[in-house]
Parts: structure tokens; sequence; C-alpha cells
């Protein structure tokens, strides 16, 4: 896994988590690795793939069945999808707005 320097590793991992469920590659109740057996298949410390779980976990991504392992739970694409859209409209559609208006262009161009 390539790792960009601008974005806590974490945070990345966590997003590649959100793009296999949104694209379908993971679905509600699907299990996923152990935190050793992900940190072991991308290279990454096991501390950090525990820091994504739990951040996961929180927000209500994943879940843990204790002693079995971490599922996706059942509505983690309505969450992300609820937050990523919360996210593009707060943060990207001003900033693209913006950059529109500097370089003079119309939104008609998207017509």
């Amino acid at each position: 896994m390539d790792f960009h320097a601008d974005k806590p590793i974490y945070l990345q991992i966590a997003d590649v988590f959100a793009e296999d469920i949104l694209s379908g590659n993971l679905k509600g109740d699907d299990r996923i690795p152990s935190v050793r057996e992900y940190g072991a298949q991308i290279g990454v410390n096991p501390n950090t793939v525990m820091r994504v779980y739990e951040k996961l976990t929180q927000e209500e991504i994943i879940y843990n069945k204790r002693g079995i392992g971490y599922f996706v739970s059942p509505d983690a694409r309505e969450k992300i999808l609820a937050s990523q859209r919360e996210e593009f409209l707060s943060k990207d559609v001003p900033a693209i707005k913006r950059r529109m208006e500097l370089l003079g262009l119309d939104s008609k161009i998207f017509n």
C-alpha cells in the first residue's frame, strides 16, 4: 500500500475501508482481517491498524464480536455515504466554487 505524507496513515487506511465498503467489496456483516493479519498484509505496525479499527468502531462502521473478530456493520455503507456527502458539500463544493470564480468559469460548463 502506498501512503502519502499529507495525511496520517491510519486515516488513509480508514479511507481504503470506506472505499471497499462503498464499492461493494465489503458488505454488511463481512468479517475483516484481524489487526495483526491486516498489518502484515499492508506492511504497517499492528498498533496503526488497531487505531484504524478503533476509529471505525467508534463511527459504527465496524463492530467487534469478542473472540471472533471484527465485522462490517450492516448499515456501514449508509453511514459512510452520509458522512462523505456532508464532507463533500461542506469542504469540496465551496473550494470548487471559489476556484471556478477565480478562473472565471460558469456553472454552465456542467450542462
